[in-house]
């Protein structure tokens, strides 16, 4: 039986690499999309208020575990190819990212004072103009420390993307356990490299915060 050595640790840091990719992925497509979902969630438009709302609260109202399992396993069922898993655990984590990026980012384009907003309207700017201008420049700055811890929470929530068969850092520890049947040894490194990866994230998230004065608010 063999223990656990340096080929084991060169593997959790491929499996690390990975880990990092899907996350890119879903901070990044869920990000554009959940940008649009923020949008929506202000405009004028009541039927386009809706549906994202809608959306929105299909999303945050369903466990990811189940998101990845409809996206990987419920498209085969009906009659669709199976998608490879770093689509299907992609896909899944864009979708998850999207609806709870465009809560956030929907609460910090409403944080903006009204005053700001009445303000643009008094210089006779169009909705559009006011947006780009006057209040997304606002909302980004109080939007950035949140984004940022939630960047957090995709890292973590990337094992589960195991399920659809995807090789990220926790199953990287599960497949060498299965090997090696030193559990505490090899889930305290795996728990080292997610300590690694988030830790910045969550010191870079205060940061922001106390630099740019959120918590004050």
């Amino acid at each position: 039986m063999p223990s656990f050595g340096l080929g084991h640790i060169w593997f959790l840091v491929i499996a690390a690499g990975w880990t990092l990719a899907l996350s890119a992925v879903a901070f990044i497509g869920g990000g554009l999309l959940g940008f649009a979902i923020a949008l929506a969630r202000v405009s004028d438009n009541r039927v386009l208020r809706g549906a994202a709302s809608a959306y929105v609260q299909v999303v945050q109202g369903t466990p990811l575990l189940i998101l990845l399992f409809l996206i990987y396993f419920g498209l085969a069922i009906v009659g669709f190819d199976q998608l490879p898993a770093l689509i299907a655990a992609g896909a899944g984590l864009t979708i998850y990212a999207s609806g709870f990026l465009g809560e956030i980012w929907r609460g910090c384009i409403e944080s903006v004072p009204k005053t700001q907003w009445e303000a643009a309207e008094c210089l006779a700017m169009s909705r559009w103009q006011r947006m780009t201008r006057v209040i997304l420049p606002q909302a980004m700055r109080i939007a950035t420390a949140p984004t940022v811890g939630f960047l957090v929470q995709i890292v973590k929530n990337t094992s589960l993307a195991s399920v659809v068969g995807f090789v990220e850092l926790s199953q990287a520890g599960k497949l060498i356990n299965n090997s090696t049947f030193q559990p505490f040894i090899v889930f305290i490194t795996v728990a080292v490299f997610y300590f690694i990866i988030c830790y910045p994230l969550s010191a870079w998230s205060r940061g922001l915060e106390r630099r740019l004065n959120v918590g004050r608010r």
